[in-house]
């Protein structure tokens, strides 16, 4: 995902320094007002995420929302003291629980902690006793059992752990309104313990595109979960038409998995067209989104889908599958107009067949096309992401809110 960075200096008097330029809309003193938060009494939140949150070679959803909340919570009136705790979560060895262990005891009686539910969903037995003396509040960006590709038993396993953390704090925090039915429903938690705060989107130049038509994007971490042995069977299915496909993302989750999609796409002849590029990032990334004509994106589970929205604010259209919480990242435009075609998932004849689709109904791209830029235009920005979690801490630092 792309990362917030400051950019180039902005105009300023002579013999006075550059002010740097957020590259982000800055919240507006509105929107703190409509918050009730005193911007210059801050509060302070202790937010313990995975120890990869910043590594560019292993990039996600999940590490992109954490970096940028960290960035706009001070606006509405919560400094961030970020705990990265490294370890092989939601499994994390002997070091990694000791060190988690230690970084939540170490804290004062009353402290307010965000806890990422990737490091706390599976360690109930290091979480629950805390949740009596420290304010916790959990942040699932995927239920742990929905992981593709999971042994039944570990999957049972998980989320069990799962269901025992999520029951034991007074907060828990999803990333979509699909995701907080999830939650409620499979884990029987009380509704007004759980809140939504939908990651936001920056507003960027519209992409060029190649063609209007032949440039495939996917952006995903190459797991099985995000399923593009799928798109690769899909593809091989339209090989009579003129397509060309990125896939961006992490190669180092699943090396098995890589293995088998590069053996997929040499069975099928595709290794002139389909690229699997590995991760990219700033200009990079962005070239990547400039030149695309259409985001396809194949996951077997999503609670939200950030690159659907991050395609969307460029004006991409999208084709996705119609899982988790992707539909209400597609959205629809003011005007009704929906931006993507969702299909059912386990189906790559289905992608196939809005693949020929698209290439071959000017209409049908002229009318995507429209609804993406209505859509880009009415987005969310992650100033209402920041808005909403500090919603939620407010009522962790005073009960009578919650009430």
């Amino acid at each position: 995902m792309t990362d917030t960075t400051i950019g180039h200096a902005s105009p300023h008097t002579a013999g006075q320094p550059a002010q740097p330029r957020l590259g982000y809309v800055p919240v507006q003193n509105t929107a703190l007002r409509n918050a009730d938060i005193i911007p210059m009494s801050l509060r302070t939140v202790h937010f313990v995420m995975p120890g990869g949150v910043d590594d560019p070679a292993t990039p996600s959803g999940g590490n992109a929302y954490d970096r940028r909340v960290c960035l706009d919570l001070p606006g509405f009136g919560w400094q961030v003291e970020r705990h990265l705790v490294e370890g092989s979560w939601p499994r994390p060895g002997v070091q990694a629980r000791a060190e988690l262990a230690r970084t939540l005891r170490d804290l004062p009686d009353g402290t307010i902690v965000l806890l990422d539910g990737l490091v706390a969903c599976g360690v109930p037995d290091i979480v629950v006793p805390e949740a009596e003396r420290l304010r916790l509040a959990v942040l699932v960006h995927l239920p742990l059992g929905d992981e593709t590709g999971l042994d039944p038993q570990a999957a049972a396993e998980l989320d069990a752990k799962e269901r025992a953390t999520l029951r034991a704090v007074p907060a828990v925090i999803a990333t979509s309104d699909w995701a907080v039915r999830r939650l409620v429903s499979h884990h029987g938690l009380a509704p007004e313990r759980v809140h939504v705060a939908a990651p936001g989107a920056d507003i960027a130049p519209l992409a060029p595109g190649t063609d209007g038509v032949s440039r495939l994007l996917c952006v995903a971490a190459v797991t099985p979960r995000k399923g593009q042995h799928r798109l690769i069977e899909a593809l091989a299915a339209v090989k009579d038409l003129p397509w060309t496909c990125v896939c961006v993302g992490g190669l180092g989750h699943d090396p098995e998995y890589v293995e088998r999609l590069r053996a997929l796409i040499d069975e099928h002849g595709l290794a002139d067209r389909l690229h699997l590029a590995g991760p990219r990032s700033g200009a990079e990334l962005e070239a990547s989104y400039a030149s695309a004509d259409l985001m396809v994106l194949t996951s077997y589970a999503e609670t939200y889908g950030m690159a659907v929205t991050e395609a969307l604010a460029r004006g991409i259209p999208v084709l996705a599958t119609d899982v988790g919480g992707l539909p209400e990242a597609v959205g629809r435009a003011p005007d009704g107009g929906v931006p993507g075609i969702l299909v059912p998932p386990e189906d790559p004849a289905a992608i196939a067949a809005e693949l020929r689709g698209w290439f071959g109904e000017a209409d049908v791209r002229r009318r995507l096309k429209a609804a993406a830029r209505g859509r880009r235009a009415a987005l969310d920005g992650w100033a209402t992401t920041a808005r909403s979690l500090a919603g939620v801490l407010g009522r962790l630092h005073d009960p009578r809110r919650a009430a």
